[in-house]
C-alpha cells in the first residue's frame, strides 16, 4: 500500500509540475510573424534615359494657333520570356488640377499657371525583348490659354512610369 501511495503522490507531483511549467511557458509571451513575398514579372521594362524634355519654346500671344510639340523617349524590355507586355502611365505633373489637367507654373509669379496636355503613344503593347522601343510624347497648349497668360517662363515636372 505504501508503494501505491508513493506512486500516486509522484503522479500528482509530476502533474503539478507540468501544469506549473505550462503556466510559466505561457507567461513568457508569444508573437506573430508576418510572412510575405513578391513574385517578380518575367519581364522588366526600363527607360534608357533618366529624363527627357518637352519644351514648347517661346509662345507669341499674337499667334492664333495651338502650340503642339513632340518628343520621344526610348525604352527596352528584358527578361526570361521572348515577349514583354508593358503599360505606361503619367502622374499629370506637380500642378495638375485633376486627372488629365496638367498645368505649368510661372517660375516668377507662382500663382500663375498655363494649362497644357500631354499624350503618350503607345500606352501599352507586347514587344519582343531586347529590342529598343520608342515612346512618343505629344504636348499641346491651346492658343487661348497662352494668349491670355501672364508673361514669363513656365515649367512643370511629369513622372512617366513603365511597368513591368
Amino acid at each position: 500500500m505504501r508503494k501505491f501511495a508513493v506512486k500516486i503522490l509522484l503522479q500528482i507531483t509530476l502533474a503539478s509540475l507540468i501544469l506549473l511549467l505550462a503556466e510559466i511557458c505561457h507567461a513568457a509571451g508569444s508573437t506573430t510573424v508576418s510572412v510575405s513575398a513578391t513574385v517578380l514579372s518575367k519581364s522588366i521594362c526600363k527607360f534608357m534615359a533618366a529624363s527627357a524634355a518637352l519644351n514648347f519654346g517661346s509662345l507669341d500671344p499674337a499667334n492664333s494657333s495651338d502650340a503642339i510639340i513632340n518628343s520621344t523617349i526610348t525604352f527596352r524590355c528584358v527578361g526570361s520570356v521572348p515577349n514583354a507586355t508593358f503599360s505606361i502611365s503619367q502622374d499629370d505633373g506637380l500642378h495638375e488640377t485633376g486627372p488629365g489637367a496638367n498645368r505649368m507654373q510661372n517660375t516668377t509669379v507662382t500663382t500663375e499657371y498655363l494649362s497644357y496636355t500631354i499624350t503618350l503613344n503607345p500606352l501599352s503593347s507586347t514587344v519582343p525583348k531586347n529590342v529598343v522601343q520608342t515612346l512618343t510624347l505629344s504636348g499641346s497648349i491651346h492658343a487661348s490659354d497662352y494668349q491670355n497668360a501672364y508673361i514669363g517662363s513656365y515649367s512643370d515636372t511629369v513622372v512617366i512610369s513603365i511597368a513591368p
